[in-house]
Formats: C-alpha cells, sequence, structure tokens
C-alpha cells in the first residue's frame, strides 16, 4: 500500500511541474513573441519607399512555435476613408539559424494565399529586422522588403 501512494505521489509531482514548465521552444526560440512593426522598406528594381508604420497606424506580429499572424490597420477605426486601413494574415513558419521562412495560409488579400516567402532575420535585444523578397508572379510583384519590428511591451 506505501508503495502505491509512494507511486501515486512521485506521478504527480512529475505531472504538476512539467505543467508548470514553459514549453521548451519558448526558451529557445528567441523569435516567439508579439512583435510591433516600426518601419518597412521596399525595394522594387531602382524604386525605394520607406513606411513609418508608427505615423496613424498600427502592425504588429504574433509569433509561436509554429504559427505566425499579422495585423495591421489605422489608428482612426476606419473613419477617415483616404487613411482607413486593415490587412491581416498567417500560417505556418520555419526557423534555421536565421532562415525564416512563411507559408502564407490566410490572408484578407486572398491572392496571396498559399505562398512561401523566404527571409533572413536577425534579433538583437528587443529588436527584429526582417528582409527578404516577396514575390508573387501573378499579381507581377517582385520586390525586397526590409522590416524593423520591436518587441511588444504590451
Amino acid at each position: 500500500m506505501i508503495k502505491k501512494i509512494a507511486a501515486i505521489l512521485v506521478v504527480t509531482i512529475i505531472f504538476s511541474c512539467s505543467a508548470t514548465r514553459p514549453p521548451s521552444n519558448q526558451t529557445t526560440n528567441p523569435i516567439i513573441g508579439t512583435w510591433e512593426l516600426l518601419s518597412g522598406t521596399t525595394i522594387v528594381k531602382d524604386d525605394t519607399t520607406i513606411t513609418d508604420y508608427t505615423k496613424g497606424q498600427q502592425m504588429i506580429k504574433i509569433i509561436n512555435g509554429s504559427h505566425f499572424g499579422f495585423f495591421r490597420h489605422d489608428l482612426n477605426k476606419g473613419k477617415d476613408s483616404l487613411n482607413a486601413i486593415y490587412s491581416s494574415g498567417g500560417g505556418r513558419y520555419t526557423l534555421t539559424g536565421d532562415q525564416y521562412t512563411e507559408q502564407l495560409d490566410y490572408c484578407d488579400a486572398r491572392e496571396w494565399e498559399g505562398h512561401v516567402f523566404n527571409f533572413k532575420v536577425t534579433i538583437k535585444n528587443d529588436t527584429l529586422i526582417q528582409q527578404g523578397t516577396e514575390k508573387v508572379e501573378a499579381l507581377g510583384i517582385d520586390r525586397l522588403i526590409v522590416e524593423k519590428y520591436v518587441r511588444s511591451k504590451q
């Protein structure tokens, strides 16, 4: 009887300890978290456009152990028809070293769904820089992008 109680106690302790431990990928994968987009640079041939995503709009990217999601909207709740913005999407990703690949499974711009985008990422302190090529032949999209994010404090 004492051996059964001891065995039950050991199993209970093991399960309770593992339930409070964070998933192992959170401690080894620095990309996991919520990121706020600060700026983006888009380069198409010889044309470069820099966008400040902190002026009148906000975009966040949420990354967990296997998926990402992004949400962008204007800060005027769509009331200014000239600057009304809403965009969202998400899907699966892989990260191998500094090579980050997104499989866009969901997107409000449906023609972007199903495409794969390869990026190089660097993380320094609370800053994430993502750069790579967005190419969607059916839409005539072929551009280099560089996005700068900061880890969300909220």
